[in-house]
Order: C-alpha cells, then sequence, then structure tokens
C-alpha cells in the first residue's frame, strides 16, 4: 500500500500512509483507538475505495471497489465481531452464500470433505465438519471463520482485527500456533492488536499509526514495547500506571470477608482497604472471575461472614451488593455492561434508575469526571470506541455512589492511550476513599496498578504479594508452586 489517503465528510483519516507486507510474514499493526488501522485495512479489503494511493500486489497494481474483487485478489479480512451463524453447521458456516450444488440440491457431503480437508491443512483435528458452531469453543469459532475465508479464495494476505480480544487465557496458545501455520504456508498476515505481548511474540515488523499518519516502521526484534507505545501516545511506557498509594493513603478495612465460599470458591478470607487497590491474579479458571461475582451477590456465597464499611452485608443478588454500596464493572462490557442500543445518558442512569435515584442533572458532570469522548449524551453507546464504553461503565457506577469498586479485565480491548486515561482514574477513586479490587489477565497491568497482590488457584486464595512484585513471583504461586492456604481475612 502506498501513499494511501481516505477522508469523510471532508475530515481526513488517512494521511498518505504506505505498507508493505512480505509472503510467510506476520506484521503487525499498532496505534490508539482512532489511529486509523480499521480504515486503512478496510480500504485493502475493498471495503473503502482510497481518496489517493495504490494498491500493487505481487507487483500488480490492484482497484478494489468492492469487498468480493479483494477476495478474489486473495486479500481476507477477519473482523473482530465473528459472522457466524450459531445454530448453522461447521460446513455450512464455512460455505455459506457459496454452497456446492449437485443435481440441484445443496452438496452436503462435497461440503463436509472440503471443510475437512482444509481444517486438516491448518492440523485442526478437534472440529467436525457436523458440529454446530455453538458447540464450540470462541477459539474454534475463530478457527471456522479463518477456514472460510481460505474456502473463499486462494488466500495471500490474511488480516486479523484483534483476534484474541474474546479469547480466553488458555485458548490464546491456540491462536498463537495456528497464526504461525498459517505463515509457514506463506500467508502474509496483518496483525493488528492492543496487546504489545503478543505483537512482540508473534510479529517480525511493526506498523505504528497516530492520528491517520505512519509514524513508526519498526523490526520488532530491534525495538522495545517502551518505544512502541511512545510512537503511539507520545510518552513512555512506565507512565502507563499512576503512582501508588503511599502508607498514610490507606485506611480502615470497607469490606472483610472471612471463611466464605460456594460450589466454585473455598475458604475465602480477604479485606480491601480505603485508598487501597488490591489485584487479583491467577490463571484462566482459577476462580478469579467468581470471586468477583460472588462479592457482588451474581453468583452469591452460600456461606460466609461479610462486612462492608461495618455493616453485616451477605448480598444474595446484585441489587443487594449495589444498595450495600458494592459495584462490579463486569469482564464483557458489551454484553453484561451496557445498553449497545441506548444513549450515552441512559447508560450512565441504568443502575441509578433501578436503585436508588440520581437527577440526568448529574450525568454530565459524571461524563466529565471519566474524560468521556463522545459527540453528545445523546449518541448511541455502540458507536463509541471501547475506551469510551468502559468509561460509560465506569460513570454508570460511580452514579450509585459505591464504596467499593470490582473491575474484571478493566481494560480488555482498550487501546493503550484509553488503559492509561482509565488507570489514572481507578488511582484517583481509591485516593478519594473508595476500596477498589481488580482482576487482570495482563500481569504488567495488575502489577503496576495493584498495592498488593492476591493470587488465586483451584477457587482459593493461595497467597499475598507486594506491591511491585516480579511476574515469576506471581506465576509460581498461580501454578501451585509452594502455593498454600492463604489466611487473609485479617491482612
Amino acid at each position: 500500500m502506498s501513499s494511501v489517503s481516505k477522508s469523510f465528510l471532508g475530515a481526513r483519516v488517512l494521511h498518505g500512509v504506505s505498507l508493505d507486507l512480505e509472503p510467510g510474514e506476520v506484521h503487525a499493526l499498532v496505534g490508539e483507538n482512532g489511529a486509523g488501522k480499521s480504515t486503512l485495512m478496510k480500504v485493502l479489503a475493498g471495503e473503502y475505495t482510497p481518496d489517493e494511493g495504490t494498491i500493487t500486489l505481487d507487483g500488480t497494481p490492484r482497484a478494489f471497489s468492492h469487498p468480493v474483487q479483494a477476495q478474489a485478489a486473495g486479500i481476507a479480512l477477519i473482523h473482530q465481531e465473528f459472522a457466524l451463524l450459531p445454530h448453522r453447521t461447521v460446513a455450512e458456516n464455512v460455505f455459506l452464500g457459496r454452497e456446492p450444488v449437485r443435481r440441484g440440491l445443496v452438496d452436503r457431503r462435497a461440503m463436509e470433505r472440503r471443510t475437512a480437508e482444509l481444517l486438516a491443512e491448518l492440523d485442526e483435528t478437534g472440529i467436525d465438519p457436523r458440529m454446530q458452531v455453538r458447540e464450540l469453543s470462541v477459539a474454534r469459532q475463530q478457527t471456522v471463520e479463518i477456514v472460510k475465508a481460505l474456502a473463499a479464495s486462494d488466500v495471500r494476505v490474511l488480516v486479523m482485527d484483534e483476534p484474541t480480544a474474546p479469547l480466553a487465557d488458555h485458548e490464546v496458545e491456540l491462536l498463537y500456533a495456528l497464526v504461525r501455520r498459517l505463515a509457514a504456508r506463506g500467508i502474509g498476515i496483518l496483525y493488528i492488536s492492543h496487546r504489545l505481548r503478543e505483537v512482540f511474540d508473534l510479529s517480525r515488523r511493526i506498523t505504528v499509526l497516530k492520528d491517520g499518519r505512519k509514524v513508526a516502521a519498526l523490526t520488532t526484534a530491534e525495538t522495545t514495547p517502551d518505544e512502541v507505545v511512545r510512537a503511539m501516545v507520545g510518552r513512555e511506557l512506565r507512565s502507563y500506571y499512576p503512582p501508588r498509594a503511599e502508607p498514610g493513603e490507606i485506611g480502615e478495612p470497607l469490606l472483610t470477608v472471612t471463611d466464605a465460599g460456594n460450589e466454585r470458591l473455598t475458604g475465602i478470607g480477604l479485606t480491601l482497604r480505603a485508598g487501597e487497590i488490591t489485584g487479583v491474579a491467577g490463571l484462566q479458571g482459577s476462580g478469579r472471575t467468581s470471586l468477583v461475582r460472588a462479592l457482588f451477590g451474581a453468583a452469591p456465597f452460600t456461606h460466609s461472614r461479610m462486612t462492608v464499611a461495618g455493616r453485616t452485608l451477605l448480598p444474595g443478588s446484585p441489587r443487594q451488593a449495589i444498595r450495600g454500596g458494592i459495584a462490579l464493572v463486569t469482564e464483557d462490557r458489551k454484553a453484561e455492561g451496557l445498553a449497545l442500543r441506548q444513549s450515552v445518558r441512559d447508560n450512565a442512569l441504568l443502575v441509578t434508575r433501578a436503585v436508588s435515584g440520581v437527577g440526568t442533572r448529574e450525568v454530565g458532570g459524571l461524563l466529565e469526571r471519566v474524560a468521556l469522548r463522545s459527540r453528545g449524551q445523546d449518541q448511541e453507546v455502540r458507536y463509541l470506541s471501547g475506551g469510551n464504553q468502559q468509561k460509560v461503565v465506569i460513570a454508570k457506577w460511580l452514579a450509585a455512589r459505591p464504596r467499593v469498586l470490582l473491575f474484571d479485565e478493566p481494560t480488555r480491548g482498550v487501546d493503550v492511550g484509553a488503559k492509561s486515561a482509565i488507570h489514572t482514574l481507578v488511582r484517583e477513586l481509591a485516593r478519594e476513599g473508595l476500596a477498589v479490587l481488580i482482576v487482570s489477565s495482563e500481569l504488567p497491568e495488575l502489577i503496576g496498578m495493584s498495592d498488593r497482590i492476591l493470587v488465586m488457584a483451584d477457587g482459593a486464595l493461595v497467597g499475598e504479594l507486594p506491591a511491585g512484585a516480579a511476574e515469576e513471583d506471581v506465576m509460581r504461586l498461580a501454578t501451585g508452586d509452594t502455593a498454600g492456604p492463604y489466611e487473609g481475612s485479617a491482612a
């Protein structure tokens, strides 16, 4: 792609961007939300026609006015949001709209046979072409999306947009292996991700966009995450995280739990203090999400001694937890945190309209507090970036005036600039006297934000580490190495 420019309604969003990709290469494309990554890739995939610039494939200039033309040329775009029919089989999804026909009827055997061949080419033996897509894990569904693209044409260039965003931790390695197998076949892969660890694990080169301009072209082996972040947002990686709490800033216990458990959790004892950010680490399935959902009454403790601000509370529902001063920013903001087709204002009032009551005039102050960037309170939330959607979720809970704020994956799918803003906001809330608990799969985030870290394994708390603990120490506890019962009710 050479000197590609694109404008919408007179506003230029791409300014002469150039990018090249070699066969078998994984080339990462990074930048904050709004940097122009998706627009550039949609130009490549024929969804947008560039105002200026050229696309050259195998030495031949190409011009695409429709995605079908790009697909026929061997360019495939895998969107972050899957386009699969859950109640159809794998084979039916792979050949949707292109079903082979024999004697006037869909040839299901041919469809299933070819799907099996494509899966075998990728060494994917765990997927039966006759299975319904809804029976597959998210990682396997992503594989179906890729096979669907491979079946449509002789793919030379594959664009993957935030491919790990919907995946659980243990599924990321499956994607890594798949990406490497595709590259080994000579397919060039453009890999868009906010997760720098993935970028450095997989890519050979990195292109950085900022405000629609190419600002850096880096060789992965010769650069560092700090240099990439500096190119993206103009500041050092260490400024991601605000200063931790000083000893005098941590106050009295706001939430205490003793000997709590349910079907998923055993022997939970912990204390959350005013002014303190407590991190919770653990492998996928360790019980981290179960813990915050139990504290919030969504999957309640069946037995516990629990107090909030000195008052006994054992929430049996989220409504009871909210009234007791507990809020939960859930892992999946789109499914559980927002009403996507409603306005920013209506989303900010979701909790208080149901539980307590806050005047509409307060909404503007809350949205300003979280530094929301939008076209106004009437804008539908679905049109906001991931970072701004998360800010609306936080504003929604601040309207309820909680004492204890629980975060499950607070910056998942959020660009580095918005991450920094959310980190700063969370620290400010703690300094105002809230007790904050953060669950995160990103150890650098957990270590950078937490004043102390609790580690979980097999539904139990197995240890506590101080601020700034090494990743190796966290993983040693999380994997059961030297882990033992954690006596943390008074810690």
